[in-house]
């Protein structure tokens, strides 16, 4: 394949309370608003994107928040946890902002020689923070709650929750990976080409229950691709190999395919352009309700129903 997956794009997964996880990501996690618009599909609620300062491919944790979801159930065919990376010693630093915010904080033993602390978030989705000696480049928010030096650097790795493992592992051999570790039921993949921080987890658990999807889930992880000429690629191998792949999709700041992995897991194909600043400039996203053309008729409409939310604020003090 001439076309190689680039690593993770995003991460998209399903919140209730719009406020708490607004103030959770940016206060506690230290990460940027850089896109308030509303779920495509259904205006009435929010779609929320946090990233780094310009939310680069690689750092996007998106959801979309319902005050009246229901909380989800964790099990097979679901992500089980996802990692952000930053730097080995910056790791005390985050166990303790953690249990200085309330956060129940655990450190787990040595997971491929990386240090890890896990935790969740306000609806209990599962969350990790992986401290690396080598780290990505993106470039941390000025103005967020947490010193640069500490900051989240994008994506380290997605947990897949599986029943069986050889038919994922299959199409994750045929996406670019390669099985890189094994710790006990744990098998670590990484890209063959692209990002060295795109590693997949796959948790085997024959006899877990399946999980459902709501309020604390992962609804989706999404891979990038470099533009439409690679997506374009990629999908005509995907429905070669006998998967349902959708149409592409406009998300505004991304085109997009979705397809399911054999374990049940929904994977998305997204390109990196045009990117978060195509409607707004760098220096105010997500200071600005955003909506698509074919929603800006009904702006009106859409911002008498979505419930008011407070922004961060920018000056706020490291804490």
């Amino acid at each position: 394949m001439k076309q190689p997956i680039l690593g993770i794009h995003h991460v998209t997964a399903i919140a209730s309370d719009p406020q708490h996880t607004l103030d959770f990501y940016t206060k506690i996690l230290g990460l940027r608003l850089v896109k308030r618009t509303v779920n495509f599909d259904d205006p009435n609620s929010y779609h929320l994107y946090f990233g780094d300062e310009t939310g680069s491919p690689g750092t996007i944790l998106n959801f979309f928040p319902c005050l009246f979801t229901h909380r989800g159930s964790p099990g097979a065919g679901m992500v089980a946890a996802t990692a952000f990376s930053v730097p080995d010693d910056s790791l005390g630093y985050w166990e303790d902002r953690l249990r200085r915010s309330g956060v129940s904080v655990e450190r787990q033993r040595k997971r491929f020689e990386e240090s890890v602390l896990a935790f969740s978030d306000t609806d209990g989705m599962k969350l990790e923070i992986v401290g690396q000696s080598k780290v990505q480049t993106h470039r941390p928010w000025p103005n967020a709650a947490v010193p640069p030096e500490h900051a989240i650097r994008g994506f380290h790795s997605i947990t897949f929750m599986e029943r069986r493992y050889e038919k994922t592992a299959q199409l994750l051999f045929m996406m670019g990976f390669q099985r890189i570790s094994q710790n006990g039921n744990r098998f670590r993949f990484d890209m063959t080409e692209g990002s060295i921080l795109a590693h997949v987890d796959v948790l085997c658990a024959s006899d877990a229950p399946y999980g459902s999807m709501g309020a604390g889930s992962v609804h989706h992880v999404a891979f990038r691709v470099s533009d439409d000429a690679a997506q374009m690629a990629w999908r005509k191998r995907l429905v070669e190999n006998n998967l349902d792949v959708t149409p592409v999709l406009d998300r505004q700041y991304f085109y997009s395919i979705y397809f399911r992995e054999p374990g049940g897991v929904l994977l998305e194909l997204a390109t990196d352009s045009p990117g978060f600043a195509i409607d707004e400039p760098v220096e105010s996203l997500g200071e600005a309700l955003k909506l698509p053309p074919w929603l800006e008729p009904k702006r009106s409409r859409i911002e008498g129903v979505l419930p008011v939310i407070q922004l961060p604020d920018p000056a706020e003090d490291y804490q």
